[in-house]
């Protein structure tokens, strides 16, 4: 009786030390694919709209663009600039570290790339002395912040074929804009939703470093009524699952 005893002792304890370990190693694979491979995002605001709504869960690829101090937060701060530099496309939807701080995550869509000339010119977008193709496809009611509002739909496609629609909401302070060149290593960055977007129009450009990764993917999205701590909420759920962020839209 004694023996049996100790082996059903002994085949639990191995099962709490093979359990421990599964979750340690789980835990450590997790840990290596974000610092490394993926980062999560989450969306808190409207100026991505109508792309990425509030409550968007959403994932972006490091390995896009290289590495930085940025995007390997748990590495030694022991270089500077990017290690296995790919530079951005215009277009691309990225995630970046905000210059006026260096620490808060932002997510907008690369307009400039180094040496551009970008201006706003009574709410459209000119890139190097030349407005950038755009076709009106209507107005929508739309629903944001609980606030009802009309927006105009406007469809801009970049001189390298890249295609996505903004909100155009009216007059806005940024419909004019004078002439920013674009510095060697920096980017310029724009919300979708125009008006109501503070980004590289306000703030500045975007020195290369600072960018953590491209927006790949959203995962999931909530309502603006979703709260953790109220279960009640947890099936105010979109139907938004695994919406590819690369695709024209």
């Amino acid at each position: 009786m004694n023996d049996t005893k100790d082996t059903d002792k002994k085949t639990v304890w191995d099962e709490f030390v093979e359990l421990f370990l599964t979750l340690g190693w789980a835990l450590v694979i997790a840990l290596f694919l974000r610092t490394i491979f993926f980062q999560p995002f989450h969306i808190p605001s409207a100026s991505m709209y109508p792309q990425l709504m509030i409550g968007d869960y959403l994932i972006s690829s490091k390995y896009s663009y290289g590495y930085s101090k940025y995007s390997l937060p748990l590495a030694p701060n022991v270089f500077s600039g990017r290690i296995l530099d790919k530079p951005p496309k215009r277009g691309d939807i990225v995630v970046f570290k905000w210059p006026r701080d260096n620490k808060t995550d932002y997510i907008k869509r690369v307009i400039g790339l180094p040496g551009d000339r970008v201006q706003v010119k009574n709410g459209r977008l000119w890139l190097n002395n030349k407005q950038v193709a755009f076709q009106v496809m209507g107005e929508e009611a739309v629903t944001v912040n609980n606030r009802r509002e009309v927006v105009t739909l406007v469809r801009e496609t970049l001189p390298n074929g890249k295609s996505y629609i903004t909100w155009d909401r009216g007059r806005s302070p940024y419909d004019n804009t004078p002439v920013e060149i674009i510095p060697e290593g920096h980017y310029f960055m724009m919300g979708d939703n125009r008006d109501n977007s503070l980004d590289s129009r306000d703030w500045g450009v975007v020195p290369a470093q600072n960018l953590v990764g491209r927006g790949e993917r959203v995962l999931l999205s909530v309502n603006e009524e979703f709260r953790l701590l109220k279960p009640w909420t947890w099936l105010n759920f979109r139907k938004r699952f695994f919406v590819s962020l690369r695709k024209d839209r």
